[in-house]
Order: structure tokens, then C-alpha cells, then sequence
């Protein structure tokens, strides 16, 4: 089955975590780097174009101004960020050189893929690199972000950036040889199926003194790519060879399966990038019509309103046992909707005065989670 995926892989992101490209005794390891950029470009000689979503920000800071624990205030993490991600795209760009090959820095936020005109327009940025044979280095624009410093999801970035550039495959290496069931010293899953909501709690992730995330970031990060259809691959990166090896079809790493009905076009940035702003408690008749019919959230199934937002915004929609299982944006704001909840869709105009629509959510507005 990996033959079969990597053959038809034209397109792939590469994630590389703290933990590899950094040692609290050595500082930056420019070997690894080296390294990386040797396999990234003997990717690229076989045709595939790549993606590479690197952390390491902070911790390149860490070593230029002599520190030997990450920082722990946002201010702090932030001028670290800021001192090392000079350094740290210095030594990509002369290990890329050595191949005969340009990079490019692109910091993102999510923001930049929550709107919709800057989501399509960091996809064509992305997409016309590719074009021009340029290798996208890709991190968190860690020193002016608060909210990604605080989770470390360099591994979420990298599921959306698999996302925003249509590529096959995700492939985050790591510093363990990938999931373990139990945790670490278990037995190493090869393939994941499909990830079930207890498969999170099951992992140990603990985050080290360069990096911030661990096992449950990339688990996370997987279901996300899953979602629109795209295969990860969590593995050791400490080999050398670890990507011709994935490359060859080998059974390296733990593999995740994509969901058989993945997210396209419109759904999958709703679904996938957009920030909910809000939550609509509904009921048992409203979320099985949502979930088994496929129809739209209308007024008359809204039980409750939670937050403040505005029409377009996104929403959850939680059901009466308190999951939350789909998400959408709203075609009437939290003060509207918390009017006509309750209420059947030709009362609307009378309560309201107006009316924008029948329902509440679209059901071509609506992802299921």
C-alpha cells in the first residue's frame, strides 16, 4: 500500500520538529540540516515537489543569545523567535545551495488561512514557488503570534499547509519512531485507520525544553489531513535516510489513513481553517437531520446560543449529549438567531422584521466534524 501512495505523490510537506534540528549541548545541529536538505532535494530530483514546514525559531534564538531553557513569558519567546529565525533560514538557505536550489521564508499565521481572500492568496504564493522550482520554508510567524507559541502546533501548520497546497502526503518527523499504543514502549502502530476521539487520550505527549509539541499535536495534525484526504506519515527523522526509505514504499514511521469521503473546495476551508466564533446547542431532531440527512440547521432546532458573532461567522453545533459535531457559518448573527431560535423558518420576517435566509446554517455551509 505505501508503494502505491508514494508513486502517486506528487506533492508532499515535510515537517521537521525542534527536537531534531536542536540540542540543548550542541545548539542548531547544521549536520541535520545538511542532512535534511540532501533528502528534501533528492525528493525533488525525482519529481516531487516539497514543502517544508520547520520549528525551530526559538530555539535557534535560544542558542545565539546563550540561553539554556526556553523562555516561559509570551514577550520572551517572541524576541527569541525573532533573533533565531534569521539564523535558522541562513542555514537552510546554504544547505539548499549546495544542491542547486533556492529557498524561500514564508511565515504564516492562521489568520492568513482563516480569511478567505488571504487563504487564496498564501495558496497562490505557495502554489507559484513551486512553479518557479523554489523550495517554501514554512513556520509560524512565532514573534508577533501568541496563540501558536502557546500550543507549539508547527504540526497543525504543516496539516494546513498539506491542506492550502493540495499535496498527497504529510510526513512529520519526529524524535520517536511514531505511535505506540499505550505510549511510549508499546507496540508500534503501523497503520491508523481512521482516528477515533479516544485515540488522543491515549498518548503521552510531553513537550521537551526546545520544542512544544509531542504525539498528540501530530495526532491532531493527522486527523486534520485525514480529513481532506490526505495520507501522514509519523516517523523518526534522526536517520539520514529516513525519507528515501519512506520513499521506497518501506514501513517506516506510523502511517494514517485519509477519510473515504475527504473535504473539497468551499467545505474543506470551512471545515479545516476557519476559527469557530460561536456555538449552537441544538436538538436530538435537528442533529440527526444535520448528521444522517445531510440538511440544513434550521431555526426551529436551535436550542441554545453561545458567544457573539456575526452573519458569515463560524459555528459549532453541539448536540444535546454535548459533542460537538459539525460546524458552519451562519446566515444570521448570535443576537438574531438567539430571537428566532425555537421557532419555525416562515416566523422569522414577523420576529425579525427581515429575513436573510430559511435557515440558519446551509447545508452547503456545513462540515460534519
Amino acid at each position: 500500500m505505501r508503494k502505491r501512495i508514494v508513486a502517486r505523490t506528487t506533492r508532499a510537506v515535510v515537517k521537521v520538529g525542534s527536537s531534531l534540528l536542536v540540542s540543548l549541548e550542541e545548539g542548531l545541529k547544521r549536520h541535520y540540516v545538511r542532512s535534511l536538505a540532501s533528502q528534501l532535494a533528492q525528493l525533488r530530483a525525482r519529481g516531487v515537489e516539497v514543502l517544508l514546514v520547520s520549528s525551530g525559531a526559538i530555539a535557534a534564538g535560544m542558542e545565539r543569545l546563550g540561553m539554556r531553557t526556553r523562555p516561559s513569558s509570551i514577550s520572551e519567546q517572541q524576541a527569541t523567535a525573532a533573533v533565531g529565525q534569521g539564523l535558522l533560514m541562513h542555514l537552510y538557505e546554504e544547505a539548499f545551495e549546495d544542491w542547486g536550489l533556492k529557498v524561500a521564508q514564508v511565515l504564516l499565521t492562521h489568520e492568513d488561512v482563516r480569511d478567505r481572500r488571504r487563504y487564496l492568496n498564501a495558496r497562490n504564493t505557495l502554489l507559484t514557488l513551486l512553479r518557479f522550482g523554489v523550495v517554501p520554508i514554512i513556520n509560524e510567524n512565532d514573534s508577533v503570534v501568541i496563540d501558536e507559541i502557546k500550543l507549539g502546533d508547527n504540526d497543525l501548520l504543516a496539516a494546513l499547509t498539506a491542506g492550502l497546497t493540495d499535496a498527497q502526503l504529510l510526513v512529520i518527523l519526529t524524535d520517536v519512531e511514531g505511535l505506540y499504543e499505550g505510549g511510549p514502549g508499546g507496540r508500534l502502530i503501523k497503520v491508523v485507520e481512521r482516528i477515533e476521539d479516544d485515540l488522543e487520550a491515549s498518548v503521552a505527549g510531553t513537550a521537551t525544553q526546545v520544542g512544544t509539541g509531542g504525539m498528540v499535536t501530530k495526532i491532531r495534525a493527522a486527523k486534520l489531513a485525514s480529513k481532506i484526504g490526505v495520507y501522514t506519515i509519523v516517523a523518526k527523522g534522526t536517520d539520514a535516510r529516513v525519507l528515501e526509505e519512506i520513499w521506497k514504499g518501506e514501513e517506516i514511521g506510523t502511517l494514517f489513513l485519509p477519510e473515504a469521503r475527504p473535504l473539497t473546495g468551499r467545505k474543506k476551508w470551512i471545515g479545516f481553517n476557519v476559527r469557530a466564533k460561536g456555538t449552537l446547542v441544538v436538538d436530538e431532531g435537528a442533529m440527526v437531520a444535520v448528521l444522517q440527512r445531510g440538511k440544513s440547521l434550521l431555526p426551529s432546532g436551535v436550542k441554545e446560543v453561545l458567544g457573539d458573532f456575526q452573519r458569515g461567522d463560524a459555528v459549532l453545533c453541539r448536540g444535546p449529549d454535548g459533542r460537538d459535531f459539525a460546524k458552519g457559518l451562519v446566515n444570521y448573527s448570535s443576537t438574531e438567531i438567539a430571537a428566532i431560535k425555537g421557532h419555525k423558518t416562515q416566523e422569522i420576517e414577523a420576529i425579525l422584521g427581515y429575513k436573510y435566509a430559511e435557515e440558519v446554517i446551509h447545508r452547503d455551509n456545513l462540515v460534519l466534524l
